[in-house]
């Protein structure tokens, strides 16, 4: 079942971007709730408490118990805009639902006991295709995660969404297919790098004409020394 929360909000009065600029001037943030053949409310939160709301999974797949004054909506998180600068949330659309609506909603898919898979103790990979999974439910029925037992699994295992056991009245929205969620993968080993060849010739050999020992070539322009022949051009 989904889990609920309470939110706080507080009327406001005034729509469209200059009255959106006034509520944050004052320190709220500017939220809407709409839907369920209903008038819109508009209604500012506190940035801090919406704050703690964003920080945790699941913000648009949570059902919010959004108290405005003793009047109790409920309601999902549709749409939120985060200023492009400072990445603090400015606008956020809630919408009410009744028994009857069903929405497709992204659900985070989270793995367990990856120490009783032998494949991962033999140093296999965990290589996840799919962090989440797109369902089709009624807001209440949301789970709070779709769990995921690795026990058993070897390398070269995949995990299938078929293998998944979702609550009643829950579906997988993509049913033309068994798409893989994730598969145990065969380690990556480091390849040892060839050896180096050794250098042409003797190690330690200078490249170029060596000059015989004791002998010192002339510096140019410089004079033969005494006794030696003078090349005469």
């Amino acid at each position: 079942m989904a889990q609920i929360t309470t939110l706080k909000g507080a009327p406001r009065e005034g729509a469209g971007t200059s009255a959106a600029r006034a509520t944050r001037r004052a320190g709220r943030v500017p939220a809407v709730i709409y839907g369920n053949k209903l008038e819109s409310v508009l209604i500012s939160l506190d940035p801090i408490d919406l704050g703690h709301q964003l920080k945790g999974p699941g913000f648009f797949s949570r059902v919010f118990d959004l108290d405005v004054e003793g009047d109790s909506h409920r309601v999902l998180a549709r749409d939120l805009q985060l200023d492009p600068v400072s990445g603090r949330p400015i606008h956020v659309d809630f919408m009410r639902f009744s028994a009857d609506t069903r929405i497709n909603v992204d659900v985070q898919v989270i793995f367990e006991n990856e120490v009783e898979s032998p494949g991962i103790k033999r140093g296999g990979v965990l290589n996840v295709v799919r962090h989440a999974i797109e369902l089709l439910c009624s807001p209440d029925s949301i789970p709070e995660s779709i769990f995921v037992d690795l026990t058993g699994l070897e390398i070269g295992d995949s995990i299938h969404v078929s293998a998944i056991d979702l609550p009643d009245g829950v579906e997988v929205t993509i049913t033309d297919r068994d798409f893989t969620i994730a598969t145990i993968a065969a380690p990556t080993v480091m390849q040892k790098p060839e050896e180096e060849e050794e250098a042409e010739g003797a190690e330690g050999e200078e490249e170029g004409e060596e000059v015989a020992e004791g002998e010192e070539a002339p510096a140019e322009g410089e004079e033969p020394a005494e006794g030696e022949a003078e090349t005469k051009v």
